[in-house]
């Protein structure tokens, strides 16, 4: 076994894999950028070594620094992660040739698989489905529209080397496809370096499903069950589970078995992940092979039992599995949620800076620990205070849970998320705890085009329903209450001037464009101790008590005996002086005060916000890397007027009315900051 490893990588799955080799007894390396240097992944290992400038190509992507990092500390093995070399054939073969174990498959696996056009024409061979389609590199827009007149749309525009949702694009006509032809190929030389694209046949309703599969250099090869994909935002996962709640047993097993057959065909060693689109139907169609271990593997580990980077490291030292297809078992139901540093509230425009607070949920499981499943687990690579830079993936952490079926995997994300404090960034959790509430995913009816179908319009906070709302203004005031209660306890108060905790208040739920909701509400104590007290609400009455503090952002308590965990903290960008209640992912933001303060600010005037229609505003901090607009040029709504990168996505702006261009602020190659002017119209 191995008494030293590097990981060519970073953040969470960095950090993933540190775990594992100390549990192992390990050491480790890590590489990091001029971005990282403060990273929580730098910290845990036992080395660290600087291997350049913040931007990936000039660090994590160089393989001779990583390969020299690896010599110079004596690292007998390198795991690449997932992202960056982890599917880079010519990476695992350096490894090889300088004597450095690949903690994954072999070189011409990757090769293999890694090609998109080869990898189908391979999969046909070893008797696995595969979806209808032209696998040669189409040249030309004009010849992709003739091949997908043939095919029938909607038809699949992928990257031959493209993945994460890079390069890919669907059409529905034959405009779509001279356009998404275009722009998939541009995309795909940006981001990987090969413009190779084909064409497949877009399934209808499709499922994405994936087998994990595990392989060892002794020929030994074993599927580890399914992953539920389905649950993607613009072909980028958001919510994945294991198992599916779709597929048959039956189904489940030619899967896994078409799967095996496949890593066998390419002498498959270690842990991998063969891709399938699956009909309203249950008829599967291979998608890809991914060469690495991927983002979603926990769900698999909770219901296995199995820790996959361990075995990772294990085969790679040349050791045979341990146990067969027979003893793979399957317990219980996992759910992950990937946390994402993005403002769904702005069309999840990337969200960067610093992590003022970053509190996760309790967590009972733990990377690397199989013994202690049915519980919360988080992989992050980041910590309180971190800084989340715009160079890099929007993941900042992944939440696991794992519950004995699927309700109770449900029941316990929602309140792990309500436990999950991140504040300095915009995160997506809102987004997830509606999801997860959504009839249809409770249900289990859903496909890849869920979101685009439930959200067309964007997501709003309207989205996210309370099933109580009541419960949302008793919680406020039960704040307030505590506070009163501790202010009237201070000594030196002057008589007739003392604080009075009185039992009637009202709660004015801020709301748009002045529209504020006033409850009545009344608190009394039921116990006589402090951090307890009975409120009544529109007639309903809410036993709550808590011993959380008043400074503290998460909340967790009972509410007529049931537990909860709340967010509630002082100080909102409306009002410094109102509360912001967050549960369930409905966010209120309320004044408590008492009933003729509330009489008064009812006629309070509403001021309206400035008229910004005229300028076009940065969104988020990025680089501008083009301003297709120029002084007194007229421009019609809906119109591209610049791009910016962040996280390693291209955002587009557009023109929200006509107009004629009076000035070009920002130029080209600049940094920008959210809500720096890019563009003034007339």
């Amino acid at each position: 076994m191995f008494t030293k490893i590097l990981i060519a990588n970073r953040g969470e799955i960095a950090c993933r894999v540190i775990a594992t080799a100390h549990k192992m007894g390990i050491q480790t390396v890590a590489v990091y950028s001029e971005a990282d240097k403060e990273a929580r992944h730098v910290q845990l290992a036992d080395e660290a070594v600087l291997i350049g400038p913040a931007a990936s190509r000039e660090s994590y992507l160089v393989a001779d620094k990583i390969i020299a990092a690896a010599k110079a500390t004596g690292a007998q093995a390198i795991h690449p992660g997932y992202g960056f070399l982890s599917e880079n054939a010519e990476f695992a073969k350096r490894c090889e040739d300088e004597g450095i174990a690949f903690i994954g498959p072999r070189h011409f696996s990757i090769a293999a698989m890694g090609d998109k056009i080869e990898s189908k024409k391979l999969a046909g061979a070893a008797g696995v489905n595969c979806i209808p389609g032209v696998n040669d590199a189409i040249e030309t827009p004009e010849k992709a529209v003739e091949i997908a007149k043939g095919i029938g749309y909607p038809v699949m525009i992928k990257a031959s080397a493209g993945g994460g949702g890079k390069g890919l694009r669907v059409a529905f006509n034959d405009k779509e496809a001279f356009e998404g032809f275009t722009s998939c190929r541009n995309e795909a030389r940006n981001s990987f370096g090969d413009d190779r694209v084909f064409i497949e046949k877009f399934v209808e309703e499709p499922r994405h499903i994936e087998i994990q599969v595990l392989g060892d250099s002794h020929g030994n090869v074993v599927y580890l069950n399914e992953r539920e994909c389905s649950i993607q935002r613009r072909h980028q996962k958001v919510i994945e589970e294991a198992p599916s709640p779709f597929i048959s047993e039956a189904t489940r097993k030619a899967m896994g078995e078409q799967a095996v057959q496949l890593a066998k065909a390419v002498k498959y060693q270690s842990a991998g992940t063969v891709e399938f689109v699956v009909g309203k139907d249950q008829s599967f169609y291979f998608l890809e092979m991914n060469t690495r271990l991927q983002v979603e593997h926990p769900v698999t580990e909770a219901i296995t039992g199995l820790d996959l980077v361990e075995q990772m490291i294990r085969v790679a030292a040349g050791e045979k599995l341990a146990f067969g297809q027979a003893d793979v078992k399957r317990d219980g139901w996992a759910i992950e949620c990937r946390i994402n540093a993005e403002d769904p509230f702005r069309n999840f425009l990337p969200s960067t800076g610093r992590l003022v607070r970053f509190q996760t949920p309790k967590q009972t499981m733990f990377q690397g620990n199989t013994a202690q499943l049915h519980g919360v687990r988080v992989d992050t690579g980041v910590q309180d205070g971190g800084e989340i830079p715009m160079f890099y993936d929007s993941m900042i952490a992944k939440l696991i849970v794992h519950g004995k079926d699927r309700n109770e995997a449900i029941a316990k994300m929602r309140e792990a998320l309500n436990g999950f404090v991140i504040r300095g960034i915009s995160s997506n959790i809102p987004f997830q705890a509606a999801l997860l509430a959504h009839p249809r995913f409770v249900s289990g009816d859903f496909n890849t085009g869920f979101i685009a179908e439930q959200y067309s319009q964007g997501f709003r906070a309207e989205d996210v329903p309370h099933d109580d709302h009541d419960f949302l203004a008793a919680l406020a005031a039960f704040v307030r209450r505590k506070s009163r209660e501790r202010a009237a306890g201070l000594s030196g108060q002057l008589p007739g001037y003392d604080v009075q905790v009185g039992q009637d208040y009202a709660v004015v739920e801020l709301g748009k464009s002045g529209q504020n909701r006033y409850v009545p509400v009344h608190v009394a104590e039921f116990t006589g101790k402090h951090g307890e007290a009975q409120i009544t609400v529109n007639g309903k009455t809410y036993a709550i008590a808590s011993n959380s503090r008043l400074n503290d952002i998460r909340i967790e308590g009972t509410c007529n005996g049931q537990p909860f965990t709340a967010q509630i903290e002082r100080g909102t960008l409306k009002n410094p002086l109102a509360l912001q209640v967050q549960h369930n992912g409905t966010r209120i933001e309320a004044l408590v005060m008492s009933p003729r303060m509330a009489e008064l600010h009812k006629l309070m005037p509403y001021k309206a916000p400035p008229d910004l229609s005229r300028f076009v505003l940065s969104p988020m901090p990025g680089l501008l890397v083009d301003v297709a607009v120029s002084v007194g040029q007229k421009v019609q709504a809906g119109e591209r007027v610049a791009v910016i990168e962040a996280m390693k996505m291209e955002n587009v702006l557009f023109a929200a009315a006509d107009g004629v261009v009076k000035k070009v602020v920002a130029a080209k190659g600049e940094s920008l900051t959210v809500d720096q002017m890019i563009v003034e119209f007339e």
